[in-house]
Parts: C-alpha cells; structure tokens; sequence
C-alpha cells in the first residue's frame, strides 16, 4: 500500500520534526540560563557541572514531553492545544535535574527552575499556537488529518460526520462511510459530498483497499459482537479504531471507564453547584473584578468624553437583564446607541439578524460612531465588573438574558440560569452573534454543566486575544 506508507513515512517525519523543534527550544532556554549564569554570578564559566546540569535537564524533558505528546494523541487530544504535556515533562525534566545535583552537588538548579522552565514552557507553548493557527487555516487534506471512514447507520453516520466537519480542531480526511443500510448514493454535509463505499461486512477490504488510518465506529449497529469482530479484521492493516459517541458536552473529569465481562461502563459524574463551589467561583470574581477596575477607573474619563461628543446622553447604558435563578438586576455598560434606541427598536424588528429569541442587526443604525468602536473591542461591557464586584454577576459564564428572552425559552435552555451569568463566557470566543441559537445555547450548557477554576481562567486568557482580533462582534 504506498499511499499508506507514504502517509505514515510523512507522519513519523512530522513527529520527529516537532521532537526535534522542542528539544531546540528547551535548549535554547537552558542555555539563555547558562549566558546568564555567567553573566552575573562569580561562577568561572568554565565549570564543570554548567553543561551536565543542562544535558540532563535537556534530555529528560524533551524526553518526557515526547511521551507525554504522544500518549495525549492516544488519548484524544487531537488539535486541541493541550499543556498538560508540557507541564508534566517540565516537572519530570526539573526533578530529574535535582536528582543529579543532590548526587553531585551542582550548583545550577535554582538558575534552572528560575530561568529555564517558565522561558522554556512560553516558547513551547508559544510553537503550539503558532502550529494550531497554521493547521486550522489549512483544509484537511492539506495537513497530516489521518485517512477517516466512518461506520454505522445512515443518520448515526451523518451526526458523525457533521460533528467532525464543524469542529477543524479534529482534522480528518473522510474519505467516505460504510453504512449499514448500503446503498450507492452520496450525501452532501456543510457543502462537501462523501461517498458511502460499502455495508458493515465490508469495511475491513475498504481500510486496506483505500489506505485508511482511522476507522469511526458511529451509533446504529445492533450486533454485539459486530465491534470485536471488526477490530480483529482491521489487525495488520495500520488503522485506529474510534467509537464514537453521543455522551457530548461531558468535560473527560467528569468521565471514568470500567470493564466488567462482556460490557464497557461509562461512569458519569454529575455536575456540582454546592456552596463551597459557588463560594470558589465568587473568591476568584471578587479577585479579578477588583484587579480589572483599576485600570477601567484611568480610561473611564476618556471614553465617557468620545461618548459625550460623539452624540447626546448619558455615558452609561443600564438594562434589566436575569441573573443566577431568575434573579432580575440591572447590566451596566457603555452606551453605544443613541437615546432613542429602545422606541426605535419596533420598526427595525423585520431585518431581525438574530438567532432564536435574540434580536441583532449587523448594520445597526442605531449604533453610534463611537459605539460601534466600543463594541467591535468589547470595550463597552468593561463596566460590567463593578456588576461582578456587587455580586450579580461573574466574570466567566454563560451570556446575560433579557426577561424577554427568558420568556421564550424552553425546558432545557432554563439550565443556563443554574449560575451567575458572566461578562464572557465559550460563547463569546467561540463566535458571539456569529453563532447559531442552538450552538450559543450549546456552549453556555457545557459551561454551566462542566464549571472549573482552571476552565475559567483558560476562557479569561483567550478573551483577551478575541478583544484584540473580534469575531462576531456588533
């Protein structure tokens, strides 16, 4: 099979490529450490143990974090930007280092830990952004993305492929799909047609006859013993297997597995909103609302001015809105849209843009000058802070509902009322006003449902550089 080998010899030369990158830049980081060392410390710099302390640091790490990379695409990860690699090697790689200078008395740990580790972890991580914006900019056929088929009934196979389709995070190639009910039409999802290429009984010949490296099995096969049968019939043929399923929007903590005779449990923790957890929440809003007011109280004055003349009213736009268990409070803002934005709301209900019960307009004409400046940066919900301060809101979690959209909503979407709502939140980097109602109402329900400190801090850091480069925002 050249194809095969061809795309696997491309794949091993990617990841020793990526090996070869990361050791790089571990030893760049070592080695600023070491210029720095004899720089400013009395040390002769010809001592012994600086090159040593740095080779075992070097090795160890690029050493862990290859295993650590690997095991975590095993895993899933996909293209997902997962640190947890990089820190683990990190902390393998500087325990390793204080074996060897307890052993020899070396004098280069501290200078290490100081200088070598967070340098090291900021171009790594640094290297895996600028790779994800290149692969995600890329269509899938263009990058590594495995060769994909994907099995199981007809509906279970197009939720499946539609899934992929919208998440370029996981890039595949499908090449087609083998369905349980074969027939020879195609079907065409987000504007690209797969073929189906054959029935369940065949999908061992299509992964050696069409070079496959990954088979999906989707939902929809009713054999029990159809999912054994067939990973014995891919052995030899360099394919993965994936099942795949329709448990979504569960974070992986939340996820256990355990193999009992015959079957495969999926444990399934519940999602917690206890008071210590609320308590945890509100410490890390108080900390961050207070740290961001400082700086909005110094350029509060020059906005409030731009406003002042830009046109007539006040600076300050207030608006009712729901909080955590349909508490109603009042959303503090910049205002953006002249004082007669309300009475002129009626006639411009036609050209409604927004999704579900949302009312947008991408040409707003009631936007001011200035007001759209402030929205395109998000700069008009700084005053949204002091609401977090009051307690009426978070900094992170789902978006704030207007009593008439909470009107209309529908038994599940009242989940998102389960918490404060949040200045930002997956929805506002995931797209804002670009997304669907079903999709927003999906991202606030993975946020209520799968709530941690470190989710909020990792959607705190990418807001900051959705402000800088908006989508979706008017």
């Amino acid at each position: 099979m050249p194809l095969l080998e061809q795309r696997l010899t491309l794949v091993r030369r990617h990841r020793v490529a990526g090996t070869a990158i990361d050791t790089l830049l571990i030893s760049v980081a070592a080695a600023v450490t070491a210029t720095i060392q004899s720089a400013t410390l009395p040390t002769p710099p010809g001592d012994p143990a600086a090159l040593p302390a740095a080779v075992v640091l070097v090795a160890c790490w690029s050493v862990a974090l290859m295993a650590f990379s690997e095991r975590a695409r095993r895993r899933g990860a996909g293209g997902r930007m997962d640190l947890m690699p990089i820190l683990h090697s990190a902390v393998i790689g500087v325990a390793a280092l204080a074996v060897a200078a307890g052993l020899f008395a070396w004098t280069s740990l501290r200078p290490h830990i100081a200088i070598t580790v967070p340098l090291g972890i900021a171009a790594l991580v640094a290297a895996r952004l600028i790779h994800r914006g290149w692969a995600l900019r890329h269509p899938a056929h263009q990058t590594l993305a495995p060769r994909t088929l994907v099995v199981g009934s007809r509906s279970g196979v197009e939720h499946t492929i539609r899934s992929l389709v919208a998440d370029p995070r996981f890039a595949h190639h499908i090449v087609g799909a083998a369905v349980s009910d074969a027939t020879d039409a195609s079907f065409t999802i987000g504007g690209r047609t797969f073929r189906t290429l054959g029935g369940l009984a065949q999908v061992a010949m299509l992964a050696r006859s069409e070079c496959i490296e990954t088979v999906i099995v989707a939902d929809g096969i009713d054999d029990p013993d159809y999912l054994r049968r067939l990973s014995w019939s891919l052995e030899g043929a360099a394919t993965d297997l994936i099942l795949a399923t329709r448990l979504a929007d569960v974070d992986r903590s939340r996820i256990a597995f355990e193999r009992t005779h015959g079957l495969a449990l999926t444990h399934v923790s519940l999602p917690k909103f206890d008071r210590s957890t609320l308590r945890t929440k509100r410490a890390l809003d108080v900390v961050v609302a207070t740290l961001a007011l400082v700086p909005i109280a110094l350029i509060t004055p020059f906005i409030s001015i731009a406003i002042k003349l830009d046109s007539p009213g006040s600076v300050f736009f207030r608006q009712r809105r729901i909080g955590r268990d349909g508490r109603e409070f009042d959303i503090l803002k910049f205002r953006t849209m002249g004082v007669d934005a309300e009475a002129r709301r009626a006639e411009l209900e036609a050209g409604n843009e927004g999704a579900g019960p949302l009312f947008k307009l991408k040409n707003d004409p009631r936007v001011t000058r200035v007001g759209g400046f402030l929205r395109r940066f998000s700069l008009d919900e700084l005053p949204q802070f002091w609401n977090v301060l009051m307690g009426e809101m978070s900094v992170v979690g789902p978006r704030p509902p207007l009593p008439t959209e909470v009107a209309d909503y529908e038994r599940d979407v009242f989940r998102r009322l389960y918490v404060q709502p949040g200045i930002t939140g997956l929805w506002q980097i995931s797209g804002r006003s670009d997304l669907t109602w079903d999709q927003s109402v999906r991202l606030d329900l993975h946020y209520v449902e799968n709530w941690s400190v470190v989710s909020d801090l990792n959607i705190i850091m990418r807001t900051a550089a959705v402000m800088v480069r908006p989508r979706g925002a008017y």
